[in-house]
């Protein structure tokens, strides 16, 4: 099968239309779809529409996921708060927990809320980039189903738990840094197993600790606790795998002993009978207001200079460029948006299609639909118009006759969409 690029705008729609068919409420489907696109937008096709059918979609249909968003301050100060969020989606619950921070930090300086009972987040560099947006340092962090051992063993304890960092600069981009403490994290594999490539070594132990390279061994192995992701650093010590495991364990306590979250072992998201159960994670989300130190301008400029003069160190061959902790992204999402969107390949194309069909949204056609049929109805205002239902501009790569787009969909007959 064919790879084909997608306008972002539609992904996001489709996602979000997705999500409300299974029950999520619209605003909070409009999050989890824009956090999702946002990772691909920024080349971060591990986070993005890849997860929406195993990570989400089939973790709702298994009961094992709650689609209504709620959640409790449980505890609260004027700088700090605890939110229990109930197995609720992670990234509206997220969102909402960092801009309580944010508006902490500006009220008083800093502002730090943790949650306890939530589940996967999606890119922890979304929720830093809100407070460089609004002139704050962010920092935040979550544990995870384990996927690491600790240094000098061979059993997945912690998870791949990212530490992610964000302020804003007066570059064209804002300083981002969201890192998984692990050299790789799941996403990452399951990415592999899409693309039918191999985990390069080093990246994977098994329970005898040795290296495995076959991605959908590692990712059944990762289910099965027979696998494990190694550290930054790697196995051993001689590398400086201990630092990895060490900052994997940072993220573990401030994700989980503030919060009084779930950690460990009690994340692999297994009942008693050994059924799959909820993976009900906890986060934490920091924010600094800048100006409670210095003003905005300044930091910025003093931010700028320092990522400049980074970029001036003498360079190794054959590297022709020096780049800084968000530099890449910004490339990504300007030269993606120029592409007109994201690649969609084979795999996903097989996941898109399952919920499109299970959930009726016919409405969306595909660049790997192009040979098919597509359904023509007579609307009940205007019955002797032929309407294509598909969205406004969701057969741009399609079609010639840009003039059939008006409103909310097609109504004006072409080639490619009705049969003469």
């Amino acid at each position: 099968m064919t790879s084909y690029r997608i306008p972002f705008d539609i992904l996001e729609n489709f996602s979000r239309d997705v999500l409300i068919k299974i029950g999520v409420e619209p605003k909070h489907a409009a999050v989890v779809a824009d956090i999702l696109t946002e990772s691909d937008r920024r080349g971060h096709e591990t986070h993005g529409i890849g997860r929406l059918k195993p990570i989400y979609y089939d973790r709702v249909k298994k009961g094992i996921l709650e689609t209504a968003v709620k959640y409790d301050i449980v505890k609260e100060t004027s700088t700090t708060a605890v939110i229990d969020a109930h197995n609720s989606l992670g990234h509206p619950i997220s969102k909402i927990a960092m801009q309580m921070a944010i508006d902490k930090a500006k009220q008083h300086g800093l502002g730090m809320v943790v949650c306890r009972n939530s589940t996967h987040y999606g890119i922890a560099g979304y929720y830093t980039s809100m407070a460089a947006a609004q002139g704050c340092v962010g920092m935040c962090g979550t544990n995870a189903r384990p996927s690491i051992p600790p240094t000098g063993a061979v059993e997945n304890m912690l998870g791949t738990n990212p530490l992610a960092f964000a302020f804003p600069t007066d570059e064209d981009f804002d300083f981002n840094l969201d890192c998984a403490t692990s050299i790789a994290q799941r996403g990452r594999i399951e990415q592999y197993v899409r693309e039918n490539r191999p985990v390069p070594a080093g990246w994977v132990i098994d329970d005898k600790g040795q290296p495995c390279t076959d991605a959908q061994q590692v990712l059944t192995g990762l289910t099965k606790g027979t696998h494990a992701l190694l550290p930054l650093g790697g196995a051993g010590e001689e590398l400086g795998g201990y630092k990895g495991y060490g900052y994997a364990t940072v993220v573990e306590v401030l994700s989980a002993s503030l919060s009084q979250a779930n950690f460990l072992r009690a994340l692999y998201g297994t009942k008693p009978d050994g059924s799959a159960g909820p993976i009900e994670l906890g986060h934490f989300f920091f924010a600094a207001n800048v100006e409670a130190f210095t003003t905005l301008e300044e930091f910025k400029k003093s931010a700028g200079d320092i990522m400049r003069e980074l970029r001036t160190a003498k360079k190794a061959h054959p590297e022709d460029r020096i780049y800084v902790a968000g530099e890449k992204e910004c490339e990504a999402y300007h030269e993606q948006i120029k592409l007109g969107g994201v690649i969609i390949e084979p795999a996903n194309q097989k996941a898109i299609d399952a919920m499109r069909a299970e959930q009726g949204l016919t409405q969306y056609v595909f660049p790997w639909d192009a040979k098919q049929d597509v359904p023509i109805t007579v609307t009940e205002e205007k019955p002797n118009l032929k309407v294509c239902k598909y969205p406004e501009g969701a057969v741009q790569n399609m079609c010639l006759d840009k003039s059939m787009y008006v409103g909310d969909g097609c109504y004006h007959a072409c080639s490619c969409h009705v049969r003469k």
